[in-house]
């Protein structure tokens, strides 16, 4: 079985984000880049089925500038076997990725979509789901277990009344959640190894999809700063200030 995983290239999540001085994004000059932490979790559980015999192959695959290349080399370290760069320098929104992804997915084939289920930067929560409306695939979304059993997969979701599990016939495509697993750090040998598993970089044109975009974004503004808290004397004195100032109550 053949798995693919995209992965997203995104600031680094312990790195305090930066809004440019002309508002129109985010700062990334200078700016650690790594892995997105749910995409981590996805190459995780697809090198986890490979090593039950389950996979066969896995493919990784990335769309954005020719840096990505660092994230897809990561993948590999993990334990990834192939990968592939969607080389793009635009701002892609959610809809202009996963058309990207239903070429990635019409060429390779694979019999299993894993990917995360959104991304720390957008956080949109979006692609899987318009993949998913895309090629076809049944979808299982915000999973905590993944088990394969035949041809079909079993997906155990994390929803607000407690956890569901779905069955779907494969091919299929999985978002993955935090409680999935707990990704592993790739060793110096396999980072010396990814060096020389393939990598193919084509471009969007080549996959022939069309990434222009239907929204444009006006303005980012770092979120006002809270102000700081105080201390009440009473319960009376915190319900007045709730009522009268907060106006919560």
């Amino acid at each position: 079985m053949n798995v693919l995983v995209p992965i997203k290239r995104v600031v680094d999540y312990n790195v305090k984000v930066r809004v440019k001085a002309d508002n129109s994004g985010v700062d990334l000059a200078n700016v650690k880049m790594s892995m997105n932490p749910f995409c981590e979790i996805a190459v995780e559980e697809a090198v986890r089925l490979k090593e039950k015999g389950v996979a066969s192959e896995i493919v990784v695959v990335t769309i954005g500038p020719a840096t990505a290349q660092e994230q897809l080399r990561t993948a590999l370290a993990l334990g990834a076997d192939r990968a592939i760069l969607v080389e793009s320098n635009d701002e892609l929104n959610s809809l202009a990725v996963a058309k990207l992804l239903k070429a990635v997915v019409d060429k390779e084939q694979p019999q299993l979509v894993i990917m995360g289920k959104q991304a720390i930067d957008s956080d949109n929560n979006q692609t899987g789901q318009m993949l998913g409306a895309l090629t076809g695939f049944g979808q299982g979304t915000f999973a905590s277990k993944v088990e394969v059993a035949g041809d079909k997969v079993n997906v155990t979701r994390e929803i607000d009344g407690g956890l569901q599990t779905v069955a779907l016939n494969l091919p299929a495509i999985v978002t993955t959640d935090l409680r999935l697993n707990e990704p592993r750090y790739a060793s110096l040998p396999n980072i010396m190894k990814a060096k020389k598993k393939p990598l193919e970089t084509v471009t969007p044109d080549a996959l022939g999809v069309s990434t222009a975009s239907t929204v444009k974004t006006l303005k980012v503004e770092a979120p006002a700063a809270r102000s700081a808290g105080i201390k009440v004397k009473s319960v009376a004195e915190l319900v007045e200030k709730l009522k009268n100032e907060a106006k919560v109550i």
